[in-house]
């Protein structure tokens, strides 16, 4: 049976693709179970207690739409952030809001600068709307910020993206270089600031909300995904100047949130001891996750993130040998898809007995390999 006729060129000439493999898909097509969820960038350490309980109690009122404008989650983030109601805007995930930032902006042929080997759902959304990336290799691990501020100069690009913390390597920059980076580029270049690691990083990473908040072409990204463990939920938000965060009103889905979703983001919120704890954990499981590779002949890279990437010191098709031997043991984890950031290995952490799996697995498959 032939497709349907009338779909535009440019849907026409996408590929049908899906950013990341899920664990669900390798179970389906492996004919396995995975024992240690550790590879999505989740927060295996799950969310508080009273999230829980509080979704439970209101879980009775599911027949209910969410509130089209979002008005409790936006005044309790601005409360937090010490910002006003009208610089938030909330979104299914920063995915969601990537993909309606790429709709204000990009029209077919638009250069778009990012970083060659950052976050593919960022380009899925850019080549969505018909956007040319333009890519900008990492050094050393990170970043470039004076290649993106190049690029962007030299293309006349309108959109730039670029994530402190970074993923997939989990580097960073100190606050004083990204505010350098967000008030050297030009007035008609958005900047994301995609910050889903926020909580996790470094404090000097961050930089401080009033830094930034004056300026229109900045959009700082951030979610309930990692440190709140809400990764199922998709609850997300952005930072901006007003005029700038009205026009997600122009096209976002008004009933896109989830009210249970939203009932979470709001006790997660409120509970931030136990935040405070979680954060704890991430940074005992990285460190754990570091003495796994190091006991087996591997380097782990420093994080700020809630996982670690790990130097195989070889390459790519390394890796990813690594990468399927672990999984035949029940173990998912992932691996950056581009070449020299593919020459490693990402763990995300999580309770201790997925790790023991990981401790347990990986030398068999590094022996198995060779």
């Amino acid at each position: 049976m032939s497709a349907f006729s009338r779909f535009t060129p440019l849907i026409s000439a996408l590929p049908s693709t899906v950013p990341f493999v899920g664990p669900e898909a390798l179970e389906r097509q492996r004919g396995l179970t995975v024992k240690a969820r550790i590879g999505a960038n989740e927060n295996g350490f799950g969310p508080a207690p009273s999230v829980i309980a509080a979704m439970r109690e209101q879980a009775g009122d599911i027949w209910m739409y969410n509130d089209p404008e979002n008005f409790a989650l936006k005044q309790a983030l601005a409360a937090h952030l010490g910002v006003q109601f009208a610089n938030i805007a909330v979104g299914e995930g920063i995915d969601s809001l990537l993909g309606l930032i790429a709709r204000m902006v990009i029209e077919p042929g638009t250069p778009v600068v990012t970083s060659l080997g950052g976050y593919p759902t960022f380009n899925f959304h850019v080549s969505g709307f018909g956007g040319r990336l333009v890519t900008v290799p990492y050094v050393d691990d990170r970043e470039d910020l004076d290649g993106l501020l190049e690029a962007v100069r030299r293309e006349n690009a309108p959109l730039v993206y670029f994530a402190n913390p970074d993923n997939p390597m989990g580097s960073w920059w100190d606050a004083d270089k990204v505010v350098a980076f967000a008030r050297a580029l030009p007035e008609n270049c958005l900047l994301i600031l995609d910050e889903a690691y926020s909580e996790t990083g470094p404090a000097s990473s961050l930089p401080a909300i009033s830094t930034l908040i004056d300026l229109p072409n900045v959009l700082r990204t951030r979610t309930f995904s990692k440190a709140y463990g809400l990764a199922g939920a998709r609850v997300g938000y952005a930072i901006g100047v007003p005029e700038t965060v009205l026009t997600f009103d122009k096209i976002r889905n008004h009933f896109g949130m989830n009210r249970l979703a939203t009932v979470a983001a709001l006790a997660a919120l409120k509970d931030q001891a136990h935040l405070a704890e979680v954060v704890h954990k991430i940074q005992a499981a990285r460190e754990q996750i570091g003495a796994i590779a190091r006991d087996n002949g591997l380097l782990p890279l420093a994080s700020a993130t809630n996982f670690v990437a790990i130097d195989c010191g070889r390459d790519g098709v390394y890796a990813r040998a690594i990468v399927d031997g672990l999984i035949q043991h029940g173990v998912f984890i992932r691996m950056p898809g581009v070449a020299p950031l593919n020459r490693c290995i990402r763990i995300s952490v999580g309770p201790a007995r997925d790790l023991d799996l990981l401790a347990e697995a990986l030398p068999k498959v590094l022996k198995a390999i060779g």
